[in-house]
């Protein structure tokens, strides 16, 4: 059976598990042991058994509860509050108001967690509950979430071009430098997106706050403080090499009981409802994890990755060709396989193709990073989706419709990197060395 028959078997199975309505988790898996037993002849309970311990007993896991009990913590004291009240004031002026702190917000997380989960869950859990009091539309909520969750792929330090780079063999101090341009555009695009609609659809947006002298806002500006110093805290103890990630979540989990108590808003309910919200929604999120890994390998073994791969190369595309047909490649994978399994599955086949066609591997990198991206937030398999659909209590489709405008926004991104290579090539390249 040929690797395109393979792959449309596999999504038409995911898509009616998924629509049935069981746990995303639980699809995961059942995909995985249909590829095993279908397509394979492996042992499908070692494979079940390695890649279930290897996607649950991995360290870089660690900051992930950590990050979202703080989340949980913020959400439940009065310290959200404080920094939407803070905020509101600057952005009354700007379209979509509100709606640009879920961008500005994921874009500061994402460089402090490295990771997309994380970022949607701890930065949804304090926003979705304030804008939606304030009345501004469950779509738009849903959607700045869902995009600019993913910039935690992008914006150093970023694990998956730190695989990237040594599948590549590429200096990933250049990568990472590569990647600021192109990450700080996304956040312009994210909001510029967020202001275009707001500015087509007033009538869905909620009413003004009346604007405010400098003084007063200023003055209102103090609720700011409290956040803001436990950000820069857990940001800066990472940077300065202080403390890891991991020990920087537990550093961001304590500043936020501190400051909760301050308040007078941490009682001995909120503590315990927090701890079990943050219990709830890690294991939601490392279950999806484990089903992901099981997927992985499973498609690893059925060969299909590879053989799309080498099913590209065999075309003898130009250039321009190629790099469309390789996005179409990469979302596809991207959205059966985490974006670190579709580099290490596919690098080795693409790479070649990729310097034969006179294109430069650390442009790719960000091209990849970029394409893998699209993948987070695009159905069946989109991760920062099931992320969401937890927090936000829609069905996924509903939040993949939600998704619909990141993603092209994220299209956008694409385009423009190939019109204008130079920006992921000319900040390395200004700052020289390898």
């Amino acid at each position: 059976m040929s690797a395109v028959a393979m792959g449309l078997i596999l999504a038409a199975v995911l898509i009616a598990l998924l629509a049935s309505g069981i746990w995303v988790a639980v699809a995961l898996f059942a995909v995985g042991l249909f590829a095993m037993e279908a397509f394979t002849t492996s042992p499908t309970g070692l494979a079940l058994g390695t890649s279930l311990w290897g996607a649950i007993a991995s360290w870089s896991l660690a900051p992930l509860p950590l990050f979202v009990w703080m989340g949980e913590i913020l959400f439940r004291s009065r310290l959200s509050e404080d920094m939407y009240a803070g905020l509101a004031p600057w952005l009354g002026r700007l379209p979509g108001r509100l709606l640009h702190v879920n961008v500005l917000g994921c874009g500061v997380f994402a460089a402090v967690s490295g990771s997309s989960a994380a970022t949607a869950a701890t930065i949804g859990r304090m926003s979705i509950p304030q804008l939606r009091e304030r009345g501004y539309p469950d779509r738009m909520i849903i959607g700045t979430l869902a995009g600019s969750g993913t910039l935690g792929l992008l914006i150093p330090p970023s694990i998956i071009l730190i695989v990237y780079g040594i599948s590549a063999e590429l200096s990933i101090a250049r990568l990472f430098i590569a990647g600021i341009l192109p990450g700080l555009m996304l956040v312009g695009l994210f909001m510029g997106y967020v202001a275009l609609w707001a500015l087509l659809h007033p009538g869905r947006m909620p009413p003004a706050e009346p604007r405010l002298p400098l003084g007063e806002r200023l003055w209102h500006a103090r609720r700011l403080i409290p956040v803001l110093a436990l950000v820069v805290g857990v940001i800066g103890s990472i940077y300065v090499g202080v403390a890891t990630p991991t020990e920087a979540a537990a550093l961001g989990v304590a500043g936020a009981l501190l400051l909760s108590a301050g308040t007078r808003s941490l009682t001995w309910a909120s503590f315990r409802d927090g701890l079990m919200g943050a219990t709830r929604t890690s294991c939601m999120i490392v279950f999806i994890l484990a089903g992901a890994a099981f997927l992985t390998t499973a498609m690893g073994y059925t060969g299909v990755p590879r053989l799309l791969a080498e099913w590209i190369a065999a075309l003898d595309l130009s250039p321009l060709a190629l790099l469309a047909a390789l996005a179409v490649f990469f979302i596809v994978m991207g959205c059966f396989l985490d974006g670190i399994s579709v580099v290490v599955l596919t690098t080795s086949v693409v790479l070649p193709m990729v310097q034969a066609a006179g294109i430069d591997l650390l442009w790719f990198g960000i091209f990849l990073v970029v394409i893998v991206e699209m993948a987070q937030i695009t159905p069946p398999v989109g991760f920062n989706l099931f992320v969401l659909q937890g927090l936000a209590g829609r069905n996924i489709f509903q939040i993949a419709w939600a998704s619909l405008p990141f993603f092209l926004v994220l299209l956008l991104a694409v385009v423009i990197l190939v019109v204008f290579p130079e920006l992921a090539t000319w900040l390395p390249d200004r700052m020289g060395g390898r």
